[in-house]
């Protein structure tokens, strides 16, 4: 049975209706999951730094009573100065603590004992110190023989050891609510893209049955009107373009929605407003369409559906983005680290050799210190950390000139081992110096593809070894990347169990 007029536009009028209640709906659920998401994330970036700045305090602690016990016993100045650089430390760790702690009444409640733990310890160290700085050492000895500095010690570990094994849980638990809002946020695209495939999938059934319509309509109009033929064509023609413009967008719901944004609302409007101009052109019936009808409907269907088309895959494409990259920092979290003897320089130059083609192509030099050491840590880890390096520097390697990279490294004693990855690349304002660590953020000219994932990615990665990252740079220089990486991994993980 041939379809009306007035139910085709009641069809089409049910089914735009439908898609924007399920648009608004997705994208409410999608604000929501995502304002869950960040809302965890912040909480386990605060319970992170309480956790840090007690395991710090308590580090510092235990180099202050180290070198209170160095110049006790050898009397001399030397010895002294882990003493003297962590008494230097100990007030700012405790203002820390106390800051971050304030947050959380959990935390914050055991800061005043944490406090007059601290003070009775370090005036028992100081007691210590001045007596062999008088002369006394055989006193001093006296002293760190009794119970009172290891009893103080032993309460100081059982309460930042209580704070921080609380702020694994917090963790854990924070993680797992991030990776379930991820995983509802996931399956609310799913539905959505699913809502979304079925209006479409009606429109283009309505739209098809009508142009089987139009076109045993044109043959009648064959007989009564011969110079009516062409612009039939054109109709018939215009009407399986825009069928086809649909079909494509079906299938680009289906392949590629992931998680619909609000900006979507401006692609509805998009289709409702071409919508009005290909109705000006379908609906004409047996009065033929003005040129301007024509136009319209041509220019709807070629510049407007295909430009909506295109920002909504972007959009999308950019969201899933973001998505995976929280799962992705996530998962790094919570990965178990496999603890194992790595040999930093047979790792690197892995990691050369993957990309040496790629150098090779302007002329370029990777340089691979000598002297780089061995370590007891996660290989997995390291093996991204560099492969990130060594792909951020040919990225943003400068057209200038050939790229040149170098990877050197020191040894720092207790701070452990430095590495620098060097190049002579377009550089890094020192505005941006710590931005270009932070999730989702880029710096300089935008002419590179990327979400501003790889070196948050670095820096997290780094943190869980129990190193850290910094940047040096000048813009139009080059820059260098220092890693700081502890000798054996095993040992920071049992100081921040302990």
């Amino acid at each position: 049975m041939p379809i009306s007029n007035a139910a085709f536009v009641r069809s089409t009028i049910i089914l735009l209706v439908a898609g924007m209640i399920a648009l608004l709906g997705i994208v409410g659920t999608s604000l929501w999951l995502v304002s869950k998401v960040q809302t965890y994330f912040a909480e386990l970036v605060d319970v992170r730094e309480v956790r840090s700045s007690a395991a710090d305090l308590l580090s510092t602690l235990k180099d202050a009573e180290t070198g209170q016990r160095g110049f006790v016993i050898t009397g001399e100045v030397s010895f002294r100065q882990p003493y003297d650089d962590a008494l230097k430390a100990v007030a700012e760790r405790q203002r820390l603590l106390g800051e971050k702690a304030a947050g959380f009444p959990a935390y914050a409640e055991r800061i005043p004992e944490i406090n007059r733990l601290v003070a009775d310890k370090l005036a028992e160290l100081a007691e210590t110190v001045v007596a062999v700085e008088s002369g006394q050492a055989a006193n001093a000895v006296t002293l760190v023989k009794t119970d009172r500095g290891r009893l103080l010690m032993d309460q100081l570990r059982d309460q930042l050891g209580d704070i921080m094994a609380d702020a694994d849980r917090r963790l854990e638990a924070g993680v797992i609510d991030t990776l379930w809002s991820a995983g509802a946020l996931r399956w609310t695209t799913v539905i959505g893209a699913i809502a979304i495939i079925a209006v479409l999938g009606g429109a283009a059934v309505i739209v098809a049955q009508y142009t089987r319509d139009i076109v045993v309509a044109r043959r009648e109009v064959e007989t009564l009107n011969a110079t009516l033929e062409k612009r039939v064509d054109e109709r018939t023609e215009e009407l399986i373009r825009a069928n086809q413009e649909v079909q494509r967008f079906a299938y680009i719901v289906t392949h590629d929605l992931r998680a619909p944004l609000v900006n979507i609302m401006g692609f509805t409007s998009e289709l409702q407003a071409s919508l009005a101009a290909i109705q000006g052109y379908v609906l004409a019936d047996e009065k033929p369409p003005s040129v301007d009808d024509i136009l319209e409907a041509r220019r709807a269907v070629s510049e407007d559906l295909p430009e909506a088309i295109g920002f909504i895959r972007s959009s999308t494409k950019k969201m899933d983005g973001l998505i995976n990259a929280i799962l992705k920092i996530s998962r790094d979290g919570r990965r178990e680290l496999k603890i194992e003897r790595v040999d930093i320089k047979t790792l690197i130059e892995t990691g050369a050799a993957a990309v040496n083609h790629q150098v090779s192509e302007s002329d370029g030099e990777i340089t691979i210190d000598e002297k780089l050491p061995t370590v007891i840590s996660d290989r997995l880890s390291l093996e991204q950390v560099f492969g990130n390096l060594f792909d951020n520097a040919i990225k943003y390697q400068s057209p200038e000139r050939p790229l040149r990279i170098s990877v050197t490294a020191r040894n720092a004693g207790r701070a452990g081992f430095y590495i620098e990855f060097t190049d002579n690349g377009r550089g890094i304002a020192p505005e941006d110096h710590e931005r270009v660590f932070e999730l989702f953020r880029r710096s300089g000219t935008q002419d590179r593809p990327g979400e501003g994932i790889g070196l948050a990615h670095v820096r997290s990665l780094m943190r869980n070894l129990g190193g850290d990252i910094v940047v040096k740079s000048e813009l139009g220089q080059g820059t260098t990347f220092v890693l700081r990486l502890p000798p054996d991994l095993s040992k920071v993980v049992r100081s921040m169990q302990a």
